[in-house]
Parts: C-alpha cells; structure tokens; sequence
C-alpha cells in the first residue's frame, strides 16, 4: 500500500496513506503493528483517513527507519485475514473537552513542580513550535504565521521570560486543537451528510423456480458475496470480480489512466469505476458502505483543490500581511525599544484566521447543500454557479418531468401492441433514462412480460439501442436513428402520425425488426411543475439566457419552450452540437451552467463551466458533473445551488473585512501597551474560534 509523509520534524513524523484506501481493521493493525517497535515512543492513528502520528527516539531511529517500517506492512500484513481479525475494528472516541482539560492541567501542573524541573519542561515543550519555524524559514518562507510564533516565544525565552514564553504557547497549541477540531468537525459533518445519500444497485438473485431475478436494491443492503449487475453509463457500486459479461471500465478516479480498460470474467474491478461501455455481473468482495465511504472521502478531499476565488484571495492576503506583522514589530522595538510590546505585536496575525474560516465555510456550505439534497464537488463549482449568466437546459427527465408516460402505441407488420410493448421493455430495462422508464412502467402496469430472450444489447449513445432476438435485428430509438442512420423502411402514416405528436408536443420512440418498423411508441412528456417559477427566478438573479437544446423533433422542443418560458431552443442536437454551443458562448465570454439527466448530456456537462445533473440521472452522468441535484427537489435545486453560492462568496469577503478590522485593532492594542502578549494571543485565539464558527452557520436557514 502507497503512503505519503505529510510532515517530518526530528522525532516525529506524520504518514498518510494514500487515496485512504485502509480500512480501520487495517489501521488497527499496522499500530498494533507499529506499536511494539524498539524506538517508538508514541503512535497515534486517524482510523477513517489511515493517518499515522509517530514520535520516536532519534538515538534508535531515522525517518529512513519509519518509512522502512511501513514499507515492511505492506499487502503482506495488512490483507492477512487472520492477523485481521485478531485485531478489533475501532471505535474513535474523540472529545474537545477532554483534550483541552488535559492540555490545561498538563500546564499548570509544571507550575507546582521544582523550579529547575520546571524550566526544562518549559523550555521542552517550546522546541517543537520553534523547530516548526525555523523548518518554515530554511524552506524560504520567511513571511509565515508559524514564523511569527516561533518569534515571539524566541524573544521571551532569550529575555528571560520563560513564563510568558510558556502561557504563550499553551495558548497556542489550545488554538490549533480547537482550529483542528472545528476543521475535522466540518469535514465529517458533510462525509456523514453525503454518506446518508439513498443508492440503488441492481441485485442479481435467483427466482423460486431457479430463474435469474433483478431487482433494484439500497446499496447498504449489498454484503460481500452478493452478485451486481453494472451496465452502460453505470458506476461500479463494489470492490470484486467479474463472474461474467465484459466492458470497457474508465478507472479515472482510482489510477487516473483517462483511457477506459478491457474488463472481463475474473478481472478485478473496483468501487466509484464507471463502465463506459458493455455489462458485466460482480460479485462483492467489500460492502456497499465501506466503498462508499472511502469514494466520498476521496471526493471531500479533492474538493478542497477546487478551492473558490475568494478563498484564493484570502489565502493570499493572509500571506501578504504577514510581512507588515513584522514590519509594525521592528517599528515598535525602533521606537519604544519595549520586548513586551514587541511580543505583543508578534502574537496578532491574520493568518490563522483567514486560512481557516474560509475553508470552513466552504465545506459548511457544501453540507448545507446535501441538506437540501444538493451534492456539490467543490467550492470552485458553488462561485461559477453564482456568477454564470448562462443556462442551457436539457429537455427530457430536466425540463420535463422524470416520469414521462405511454400515451400511444402505433402497431405495424401485423404486431399487436402488447407484443411490441414487450419487446421495448425487454430492451429498455437496461438503461436509465426517463423515456426507458415510462415504456417498463408500461408493460408493468398491463401486467406484460418481458423476459430476456435478446442477446447482447449494444447502447448508442443519443440513438438508441441495437441488439438480436430469435435471430432477427432489433433497433429502438429515435427518428434519425432508425429511418436515417438505420435506413428502415418508413410506413405511409408515418407522417401523420408525427404530426400529431407535433400537435400535442409528444416525443416519438421507434422500434423497427429487420429493417421495418413494428411499433411507434408516443411519450406523454409533461414539463415539471415548477419549471416556469424556477426560470423566472433565474432571470431575476442575474441570468441573462436560458436556452433549451433537446434530441427531439422540431414540435416537441417548440412545444416545451413554449410551457417553460424559455426564449430560445434547439432541437434535433447530438451530443456534440450541445459541447459545441457551450464552447461558443464561453468565447464569447459568457459563464455557462448546463444541467442534464442522460448519458448524451456528459460531454456538455464537462464542457460548462459548472455541469448540474438531475438526482435520478445516468450515473456516468452524475460523474461528470460538478453537482448532482435532488430527484425531489429537481430544478428547484438549481436556484437554491446560485443563491448559495452568491451567499458563500458574500460570507467570505464580510469574514475578512472584518478579520483585519479586529486583528488590527488587537496589534494596535498591543502596541500601546493596553494588553500582555499571553492576553494577544488569546484574544487572537479567540477572535479566530469564533470567525470559524460563524462560518459554519447555515447560509440558507436551518434543514
């Protein structure tokens, strides 16, 4: 297993392993592992992330002795089951209170100790914090808050002052306790929001008379051993192995190879995978739930590199300032030649502040989004949401409802209608899309079997699907697909009946065998309810265009626009005429929101400037977007998502402003002698905690 050394001072070393891919059992047993080595005087371990902090004595050890210990665990150890299982899985008990009490009576119980006793645990206790910043300083980065603080405790102790020197840095390990606490507090709170999220996994079992059954199932219901079936456009739910079937796998989000991998009978396939192309039947090695949790930490953790523009500015400006820290020091020691106030001046910095509220109120508003059912990949996506000026618009299972209906089956060939109903349901219970919905539901509610006779079935994206029955070609699709592409024979009524679908703004499926066509299928597509209300209220926020491009013939895209109020739209669209009007606004300057449901809208959602996929789309579409919103909520989600972002970027900025105001008036309150250095630096402290609460507080109301 790959790990990655976050932090080396001599003596202690902090370790990560990578993509956390460990589970807790792991962990538990490398420190169990880890523990008893000659050398080691403490070993402490992060069960969820597989982070290790270890001090050790450096007469025994080196960092090269740490990372030789951890390369010797390997696969070797930590997928042994027997050692395994001789360890318990943990239980973290993390408490502040506790920390905090016992920080503070470690303090002041050096008071009551000899005073030569005392004054080599003083002095003990300041060497790591004084080591961080001379570490800082030999990296060149001379203008850092640690620098500040290493400063500060430096003067005391060379005035002698090893009291104030000792208050000053338990007042500071306090702050970065309570600062880490606060930060590691706002990451779970949003991983168990996110880890609360409903999936559904289609559960391959065996009927009462020995027939191979489907049905869908949550995804915490899966155990090791279960058998999944994973088609087109699907992410891969569990970590195991193919039983059978093959497909083309995209393991972007565990190798980051973007070329898609050969998968067939006996490969290995892993959690948060999506297969680009085929079906494949896996059995599970690891649950639902643990795989789950590991793609959303990984999820939370690249999140934080999509950081939002004025959390870049923040992180700048914080930097920036530190160098006028020192500048108002030396100012202050040139003109009253005063230690105390130096020190004073040395305690107050915008630093701590301003990298650690905006961060927080990143991630609080990235769990006030789950709340409303709104999966947001990154702070970055929040502020583009907030700022874009345009919308294009999906039409169906977006615009429209999720749940078209069936209105109308037109039979051809000498097919009665529910033949031809059986044989769409029979192809289009494979694939997620609100269409293929409401033809299964169909011949669900006229009690129609539709058992799988057909050989493999072949997805065409943004055309429909092609597979073989009994020998013969089937093709389901649209227009262009079947009469254009496919080159079927086209019925006298044909015309007709698209006109009357044009009449009443209906979308046309076709089902043709052996180059006839045997069924028109005519799909009830009703816009949602709260479409006109969501693309008014988009207007009055700032957005200048909504345009709808859709697949669909001229009449239905006409006819939806009309119902939703949108200006303009665009029908009879590939796939790639949706990307290529997406890359000319954005020459044209314009910031691009495109939200979809289906597997053709992914390459559009890549190439906005933020991609919103509906809750109940394709999962290769979920994927690719920047957020993923409710099923319930649908388009209403999409307001929400820009008002909060408007708000998040609003948070910041005020935090700020008001960040300098106070650290600023606490350096003058120092220089003027009004508060000790100790009493800075809690104040500071303070100030700090309480900017980063705030910053957690509901930007849209409470859930």
């Amino acid at each position: 297993m790959d790990f990655t050394v976050k932090h080396s001072l001599p003596g202690r070393i902090r370790i990560c392993y990578n993509k956390k891919k460990i589970s807790k059992r792991q962990a538990a047993l490398a420190y169990s592992l880890l523990s008893v080595q000659d050398g080691m005087t403490d070993v402490s371990v992060n069960y969820t992330t597989g982070s290790f902090l270890i001090y050790y004595d450096t007469k025994q050890l080196s960092e090269k002795h740490i990372k030789a210990y951890f390369m010797a665990l390997s696969d070797k150890y930590l997928n042994n089951q027997e050692m395994l299982e001789a360890v318990e899985e943990p239980q973290e008990q993390e408490s502040l209170l506790f920390d905090l009490a016992l920080m503070t009576a470690m303090h002041y119980f050096k008071m009551i100790l000899p005073l030569p006793v005392r004054m080599i645990l003083r002095v003990w206790s300041l060497g790591p914090r004084i080591l961080n910043g001379i570490e800082h300083l030999a990296n060149g980065e001379v203008f850092h808050s640690e620098v500040l603080d290493a400063t500060a405790i430096s003067m005391a102790l060379l005035t002698g002052d090893t009291k104030t020197a000792s208050n000053i840095n338990f007042l500071l390990n306090i702050g970065d306790t309570i600062e880490e606490f606060t930060k590691k507090k706002s990451y779970s709170d949003l991983a168990d929001r996110l880890i609360s999220q409903n999936d559904q996994v289609q559960l391959i079992g065996r009927g009462s008379n020995g027939e191979q059954t489907e049905k869908a199932v949550p995804l915490s219901m899966i155990k090791k051993g279960d058998i999944v079936a994973v088609r087109t456009g699907s992410i891969i739910p569990v970590d195991g192995e193919i039983l059978n079937g093959e497909a083309l796998v995209n393991q972007a989000t565990i190798t980051g190879e973007p070329l898609a991998v050969e998968k067939r009978k006996g490969s290995s396939v892993f959690a948060g995978t999506i297969v680009q192309e085929g079906e494949i039947f896996v059995e599970a090695r690891e649950t639902g739930n643990q795989t789950k949790v590991q793609n959303i930490l990984q999820m939370i953790d690249n999140s934080q590199s999509l950081k939002v523009s004025s959390q870049v500015r923040s992180e700048n400006l914080a930097n920036q300032l530190v160098k006028y820290n020192f500048l108002l020091s030396l100012a202050t020691f040139l003109i009253t030649g005063n230690m105390t106030k130096v020190m004073a001046t040395l305690m107050v910095d915008y630093s701590c502040a301003m990298k650690l509220a905006a961060p927080i109120a990143v991630l609080s508003a990235m769990k006030e989004a789950a709340g409303h059912g709104i999966i947001v990949k990154g702070g970055k996506f929040l502020e583009n949401a907030s700022v874009a000026d345009t919308v294009v618009f999906d039409k169906t299972g977006t615009l429209t409802h999720a749940s078209p209906k069936l209105a109308e089956i037109h039979t051809y060939c000498g097919r009665t209608e529910d033949e031809v109903l059986a044989i769409a349901a029979c192809l289009e219970e494979h694939f997620a899309h609100p269409i293929a919905t409401a033809i299964v539901k169909a011949a669900t509610e006229r009690g129609i079997l539709h058992p799988e006779e057909h050989a493999k079935v072949e997805y065409i994206v943004a055309h429909g699907i092609a597979t073989e029955l009994h020998d013969k070609k089937l093709l389901i699709g649209s227009r262009h697909f079947i009469f254009e592409d496919e080159n079927c024979e086209q019925p006298s009524d044909l015309k007709q009946v698209q006109k009357e679908a044009l009449e009443n703004g209906m979308s046309l499926l076709y089902l043709a065998e052996e180059k006839k066509l045997i069924g028109i299928f005519a799909i009830n597509d009703p816009v949602r309810k709260n479409a006109v209300k969501v693309i008014k209220a988009l207007h009055d926020s700032g957005i200048k265009n909504c345009v709808m491009i859709t697949g669909d013939d001229e009449g239905a895209a006409k006819n939806a626009a009309r119902l939703t109020k949108v200006e303009h739209y665009i029908s009879r669209a590939l796939p790639e005429d949706k990307v290529r009007y997406i890359e000319e606004q954005k020459k044209l300057g314009h910031k691009v929101i495109m939200i979809g449901d289906g597997i053709n809208d992914a390459p559009a959602l890549a190439a906005a400037d933020t991609g919103i996929a509906m809750g109940d789309c394709a999962d290769i579409t979920g994927e690719t977007a920047d957020i993923v919103l409710s099923a319930e909520d649908g388009l209403l989600g999409l307001y929400k998502t820009r008002v909060l972002g408007s708000l998040l970027m609003d948070k910041i900025d005020s935090n700020n402003r008001k960040i300098v105001a106070v650290n600023t008036s606490l350096m003058f309150l120092g220089l003027f002698g009004f508060i000790s250095p100790s009493l800075a630096a809690l104040l500071h402290n303070a100030s700090t905690i309480a900017f980063s609460v705030k910053s957690m507080q509901p930007l849209l109301g409470e859930d």
